[in-house]
């Protein structure tokens, strides 16, 4: 969907060429091309690998090893110490193999950054400390441990036509066709987020009834609430110090009244974008 050219692209890019750890922000499925691009454009430059975790910490130790051509096996002696086969490395065995092959010019490249365990996230700790470089994609910054030291890209959602292009591609490649005014009334159901978009084609062709949209985009009048019960506290005090009964009711009413309906309101939970 989106080439190698976008500001947000080279924006991560130069970042990286800089020695920078980043933690790329986005909604779900906004950037689910870059690591694949990040490792095409860098493959020349550094020894680059893309490993996504996917429960299994040895697998993805040993695919993050296997990428960057470091052995991920050690020699099994017989007691007169001779080769007579070989043994996978343990868990532990593959982050110290890791940590003793990387360096400078070494880039790690992470997709779905918010699965990685803890153990993971200590270990890329000291991977950065090594000199490793770490590009991390997330809808969100947990604000924990070796997310705290990443230097924030957030990508600029997609506009209304990408939104239909994905859709018009996820069409074809299930065997659908949509004209442009399906299209467009499609397009809403997505908003601007890829992964929506090709769900509601997959919708379409298996005939299910479209829901209301998943993903949300909100103003926040926090302040503004508090500024208005901030004010009815101000009349009651008029009030008190006028000996005017009325805005003192009035005042104290409003205020109380408000507090009640604030916290009403909050019953709901917060709520938050698509893949948060």
């Amino acid at each position: 969907m989106r080439g190698l050219d976008t500001p947000d692209f080279l924006r991560i890019v130069e970042a990286v060429r800089q020695g920078c750890n980043v933690l790329v922000l986005g909604e779900a499925g906004s950037g689910a091309d870059f690591p694949t691009l990040l490792y095409e454009r860098l493959q020349g430059e550094l020894s680059s690998a893309i490993a996504v975790y996917k429960g299994s910490g040895k697998l993805f130790f040993q695919r993050m090893a296997e990428a960057l051509d470091i052995p991920t096996t050690e020699y099994k002696l017989d007691r007169n110490g001779d080769v007579v086969g070989e043994n996978p490395l343990t868990v532990d065995a593959l982050k110290d193999e890791l940590l003793e092959n990387i360096g400078a010019n070494t880039l790690l490249i992470l997709p779905e950054a918010k699965r990685l365990s803890a153990s993971i996230r200590y270990w890329l700790e000291d991977a950065i400390a090594a000199g490793c470089r770490v590009v991390m994609f997330s809808p969100v910054n947990p604000g924990r441990d070796v997310f705290l030291d990443l230097l924030e890209i957030e990508l600029e959602l997609p506009s209304d036509q990408a939104i239909r292009e994905v859709m018009a591609k996820e069409a074809q490649r299930q065997g659908l066709q949509l004209s442009r005014s399906e299209l467009a009334e499609l397009q809403p159901l997505a908003g601007r987020n890829p992964m929506l978009a090709r769900k509601v084609v997959r919708q379409r062709r298996v005939g299910l009834k479209h829901q209301r949209p998943d993903h949300t985009q909100y103003i926040v009048i926090m302040p503004i609430i508090i500024a208005a019960l901030m004010a009815f506290g101000i009349v009651r005090f008029i009030g008190m110090g006028t000996q005017n009964k009325s805005l003192y009711i009035f005042g104290g009413t409003a205020l109380v009244s408000g507090m009640a309906l604030k916290q009403l309101g909050s019953v709901r939970g917060a709520r938050k974008r698509f893949g948060q």
